[in-house]
């Protein structure tokens, strides 16, 4: 591999655990909420989770651009309050690919939670443990393999995103061009195509890692939680 192509490597790395790292917290509070939750407006936020997954990337693409953009609301409020800017910049390509992978985390750490027993969590407070005490001694643990795994699928998810990131923050070299935009770049050149293929060989072993990766993690840590029962 040539330096060029090592630097897009490391670039999409940061993107993804950029967009892994702020997507997970709230991915967690969701999953918990349609979980354990039963409230009016639940099904449109199931439908709101799933959107981009079934929408035109390059529509989710167009609506980070209008809101987050430099004239958009959102954009303005995080570049006033943090000075933090997101159209064509790095931090706008982790945005979109924390947003396309966020259903993909959602939803093994709903199943894990939905898994839990929460006869256990009640035996634990009826021990004398408060709310956070339970959750993060008793339900975290339980949900930590539907965790992992949703965060290892959601960066396999962000490295290979590409839609809503040429739309939102266009094909930078350096800046916002990861593994799917050089890609698409180099098809373009006539002489691009052995560059290509190597990032395309890449981008196949990195998702097969991943999707692999989590499988193992989840079936480790299941197993593990498993045998400490009695």
């Amino acid at each position: 591999m040539s330096g060029v192509e090592i630097d897009i490597l490391l670039l999409s790395a940061k993107v993804a655990l950029a967009a892994i790292a702020f997507s997970l917290v709230p991915a967690f509070a969701v999953a918990w909420l349609l979980a354990r939750r039963r409230f009016a407006g639940r099904a449109l936020l199931e439908g709101l989770v799933a959107l981009p997954l079934v929408l035109p990337p390059v529509v989710t693409g167009f609506a980070l651009l209008l809101l987050f953009g430099a004239r958009g609301p959102l954009g303005q409020l995080f570049e006033n309050l943090f000075g933090l800017t997101f159209a064509f910049r790095w931090t706008g390509a982790a945005l979109a690919a924390g947003v396309m992978a966020f259903p993909l985390i959602v939803r093994p750490i709903r199943l894990s939670l939905e898994a839990v027993d929460q006869g256990l969590e009640e035996a634990a407070a009826t021990l004398g443990a408060d709310r956070m005490v339970v959750f993060l001694t008793v339900t975290l643990p339980l949900a930590l393999p539907g965790l992992l795994a949703g965060a290892v699928l959601g960066f396999a998810k962000a490295l290979g995103e590409f839609g809503a990131t040429i739309t939102f923050v266009s094909n930078i070299p350096g800046e916002t061009q990861t593994l799917s935009l050089a890609i698409y770049a180099l098809l373009q050149s006539p002489e691009g195509d052995a560059a290509a293929l190597r990032l395309i060989l890449l981008s196949i072993v990195l998702a097969l890692g991943a999707v692999l990766a989590s499988e193992w993690v989840a079936r480790s840590l299941a197993k593990r939680l498993n045998d400490g029962n009695p």
